[in-house]
């Protein structure tokens, strides 16, 4: 069986790949604005594919429900508004698609905001298994996977998260697949930074959540290897409306360690949070000492609209530089997905809303080459489908655990341009290498 079913869908992705833009010859432009970088160029056999229009392809009829849970407020509202756009446009396009080539359904897509909260991504889990959902786009934060995870399991809901990085979530033969890398990739970024930059001193600020947790223990292992100490360990609240008492004690420890004749050029302050880090940085540019030190942030926080957002917290940032890693999509193929959400809402789009972009095709063709829609055969079918599938965010390879293996990492920064403040690319990390180029 699985010798027809690779056949169908080589078929199937001849013609996706011509319809989501793989051409000859094509440039990387990186949609942040990077310093000159050598171009690379993607070549790609052109194939013409013959379908019989008017032929049903596959045994289903009618509308497929699937899902998208996504924070459209809460911490992460700025990431699940962009996301939100970027299945909007898969779902468009996959449903034009299966016109085209004449199958008899379409997809209908649920979208639920989970809040940036587990509990209700649980609640709004289990409204879309009553709609008959049985693939589902998200959720965004680590959190809320651990929290629907066993339902999405008993249920056999196939979930595929763009963002979810925590390693706790890393589980084998489960209904989860993470189209990102962990943070095994990601904890090796900041201290191999801070190493480049001359650090011998950290402070890990972090969320009290299995995200926060999980990379800041990361972090603070691969410090180690780069003989970087990590002096102090501040745990922050989610969501706190003011952190004015935690960034009191992190200026007390910073100017501890000045007192010390360490300057305060060796000190960094790593900062794992969401959209807190607005909240987080009203307080800290109130202290000098804070605007000497150097900082790092996380994916939470690479293109969070909130700090070019908001006057003073752009000044702060764009003065102290506080570079923000996060996983980049490899070749081209995004650009198009990026200047359709940009021109919708008016920023630059993180890249997990290409991932999320990814998701539904990867859904849709699996659903395409068995002609079944239930979760246990799309779960058991993605594997394959990715195989050949190269997507907006490139090819996806996953581990045994379900997990997107690292390949590249872009660090970005807000910096002051004449148009206003934009994130601008100034280091690439190699998974491979495991090496910080800075640009």
């Amino acid at each position: 069986m699985m010798r027809g079913v690779s056949k169908i869908i080589a078929v199937v992705l001849a013609v996706v790949m011509l319809i989501i833009g793989i051409g000859v010859g094509m440039v990387v432009t990186p949609y942040v604005t990077p310093p000159p970088t050598p171009t690379i160029k993607t070549v790609t056999e052109t194939r013409t594919v013959t379908v019989s229009a008017g032929t049903p392809v596959g045994g289903l009829s009618g509308e497929i429900p699937i899902g998208a849970l996504l924070p459209l407020s809460g911490q992460l509202g700025k990431f699940g508004e962009n996301d939100k756009i970027a299945v909007e446009l898969a779902v468009a396009d996959v449903n034009a698609f299966l016109e085209r080539i004449g199958a008899g359904w379409r997809l209908r897509l649920y979208i639920e905001d989970t809040e940036t909260k587990p509990e209700v991504a649980l609640e709004k889990l289990i409204s879309l298994q009553a709609k008959g959902v049985k693939a589902v786009v998200g959720p965004m934060a680590s959190g809320e996977i651990l929290k629907i995870k066993e339902f999405a399991d008993s249920n056999k809901i196939v979930i595929i998260s763009q963002s979810s990085t925590s390693p706790r979530v890393a589980i084998p033969g489960d209904y989860i697949y993470r189209f990102v890398p962990t943070d095994i990739y990601q904890g090796k970024i900041a201290p191999a930074y801070a190493k480049a930059l001359g650090v011998t001193h950290m402070i890990l600020v972090y969320l009290a959540n299995p995200w926060g947790d999980g990379l800041a223990a990361e972090i603070k292992e691969n410090a180690k290897k780069h003989g970087i100490e990590v002096v102090d360990e501040l745990r922050i609240p989610e969501a706190a409306p003011d952190y004015s008492a935690e960034v009191a004690s992190l200026a007390s420890k910073v100017n501890e360690l000045v007192g010390k004749g360490i300057s305060p050029e060796k000190i960094m302050v790593v900062l794992i949070t969401y959209g807190e880090a607005v909240t987080f940085f009203h307080s800290a540019r109130e202290y000098d000492v804070l605007w000497r030190v150097k900082w790092f942030g996380s994916d939470g926080t690479a293109f969070e609209y909130g700090l070019q957002e908001d006057p003073k917290v752009a000044e702060f940032v764009t003065t102290v530089g506080f570079p923000s890693p996060i996983a980049a999509p490899i070749g081209d193929n995004y650009i198009g997905i990026m200047k359709q959400v940009k021109e919708r809402i008016g920023r630059t789009p993180e890249p997990y809303a290409y991932n999320s972009y990814d998701a539904i095709w990867v859904i849709a063709l699996s659903i395409l080459m068995t002609g079944k829609y239930d979760g246990e055969t799309i779960r058991s079918v993605i594997p394959e489908v990715l195989k050949i599938y190269y997507g907006v965010s490139g090819y996806i390879k996953l581990n045994e655990n379900g997990d997107r293996i690292g390949e590249r990492y872009w660090i970005v920064t807000l910096s002051k341009t004449p148009e206003g403040y934009e994130w601008i690319l100034v280091a690439i990390y190699d998974c491979i290498a495991d090496k910080v180029e800075l640009l």
